[in-house]
């Protein structure tokens, strides 16, 4: 493999020559082809004057044609930044700010007016002709490849900054360097369903570990599961905590085929052991639930034989630290410091936070969590999803998984309220299991007898699902109105 990413990304392709790796609209596109869109590609943007640098915003759909400016964004050295869909008009013009370029496709529309060039990939590829070169990538390993936006859930999305030589150092493209819940997530990975954009971290990486793992990629306009699974015979995908419920649900109510289906990767955020459990009685063991962050990329993956709740055992530099920095021993709580090979290298223009975050090489990833004697992760809540009763620092994780393991609740949510007694209290939304109705004295009781008592629910509100950001996580902030009015339960 090439030692410049994208190099291993162009390899790959040559590699696979006449083998089918997309499917879009109606098409099927070899490698050969694709690998001669991204020489067209990258020669357009030569010709518009794209090169090492230079701030490249993609607004992109998932065809091959999105995928091949993705690629040769990066051949020609550029510092992309990827546009997803959903943002507000301000998150998306706080993300155009730094880039003198934007390449679009038809169906992806434009990010707004702006002075800079607008590059449509129809354009690039009719510029010049391909002339079946291997371009030269011009990346130089301590440029940046890429700022990558976190979800933007408490404002402006944060950005985090990843080298060419990080995006070198990932695994994603080298099966011999796969942990093994990654090699038995590949090997299910015949025709992994693409959905929203290849400008998204996830959606990419997962593209080129399908790829690499010898599989095509099958593109769908919009993942409307299970229909999208049932009519590409897809046998993988990304989904949300949200959209695995609403597919378990479907699936009960009324069936449909979804015998090709092998592995549906779950990020974004926690899975409760009792949606693990309803999503295998239903779907089967097809389930694997990651675990990462923007800044780290893949910290730990959990298969479907993992103990429901775990992460699995983390394949990167993992340690669990208390308050004073120091380690602890496995059973113990603490904050979770993580290394891995692509982790970013701090905030873009953000140098404070970025010492605050990126500590002696480690990124401090303000997540609670837990290594079993086995070594499997456990995480526990966030260490800024706090309530501070009576001058004293409580945790929402906790009092969220406690309350999700009783039968008649499938989710729970914590957030704080203002308190005229104790300054804040704790106010709880719990999503009923399917068929219960929760008692809401007898969650109240269980918080109280496993918990100290400031934990207690001063308030528990019965919700039906939980709001979601643009980036499918859930959203507490929009639980509470402004004034704080329910119409639920108190004590």
């Amino acid at each position: 493999m090439s030692e410049q990413f994208p190099g291993g990304v162009l390899d790959l392709l040559d590699a696979a020559g006449g083998r089918p790796v997309f499917e879009h609209a109606g098409r099927t596109v070899s490698g050969a082809e694709l690998l001669a869109t991204v020489r067209r590609v990258t020669h357009g943007l030569r010709t518009y004057g794209v090169g090492p640098g230079e701030g490249v915003a993609l607004l992109l759909g998932v065809s091959p044609e999105a995928f091949a400016a993705v690629v040769a964004a990066h051949v020609v050295g550029a510092r992309v930044v990827g546009v997803r869909p959903g943002l507000t008009e301000r998150q998306q013009r706080h993300l155009l700010a730094d880039t003198a370029f934007e390449i679009t496709d038809r169906t992806a529309g434009r990010g707004g007016d702006r002075s800079g060039r607008v590059l449509v990939l129809d354009d690039l590829l009719s510029a010049v002709a391909d002339d079946g070169v291997r371009p030269e990538v011009s990346a130089r390993p301590q440029d940046v490849a890429r700022l990558i936006h976190t979800s933007g859930s408490t404002g402006v999305p944060k950005a985090c900054v990843q080298t060419y030589a990080a995006m070198t150092a990932a695994w994603t493209l080298r099966p011999a360097a796969w942990p093994p819940a990654v090699r038995e997530l590949a090997a299910r990975l015949d025709r992994f369903l693409v959905f929203g954009t290849l400008a998204s971290q996830v959606m990419m990486e997962y593209g080129l570990l399908t790829l690499a793992a010898g599989g095509t990629l099958v593109t769908a306009e919009r993942p409307d599961f299970p229909d999208s699974i049932a009519r590409y015979r897809a046998t993988a995908s990304v989904i949300t905590v949200a959209r695995l419920t609403k597919l378990v649900a479907n699936q009960r109510e009324s069936p449909q085929d979804l015998g090709s289906l092998r592995a549906l990767m779950v990020s974004g955020s926690p899975l409760e052991p009792g949606r693990l459990r309803e999503a295998a009685e239903v779907l089967g063991p097809v389930v694997f639930h990651g675990y990462g962050q923007t800044e780290t990329g893949m910290i730990s993956m959990a298969t479907p034989q993992d103990v429901p709740g775990s992460l699995g055992v983390p394949p990167v530099d993992l340690e669990v630290r208390d308050a004073s920095g120091r380690p602890v021993p496995p059973g113990t709580d603490g904050e979770l410091f993580v290394r891995t090979p692509a982790q970013s290298a701090g905030y873009w223009r953000e140098p404070a936070l970025t010492a605050e975050v990126y500590v002696d090489g480690w990124v401090r990833t303000r997540d609670l969590g837990r290594l079993d004697t086995e070594g499997r992760l456990w995480l526990t809540g966030r260490t800024r999803d706090v309530i501070i009763v009576n001058a004293n620092l409580y945790y929402a994780g906790p009092v969220e998984r406690l309350l999700a393991t009783h039968p008649s609740v499938a989710e729970a949510y914590v957030v704080a309220v203002p308190d005229d007694d104790t300054g804040e209290a704790v106010h709880a939304f719990v999503v009923p299991a399917p068929g219960h109705v929760p008692d809401l004295g007898e969650l109240r009781a269980l918080v109280t007898a496993n918990l100290e008592e400031a934990n207690t629910p001063t308030r528990l509100t019965l919700i039906q699902e939980v709001p979601l950001t643009p980036a499918g996580k859930p959203d507490k902030q929009r639980l509470v109105p402004d004034d704080d009015v329910t119409g639920t339960a108190g004590p």
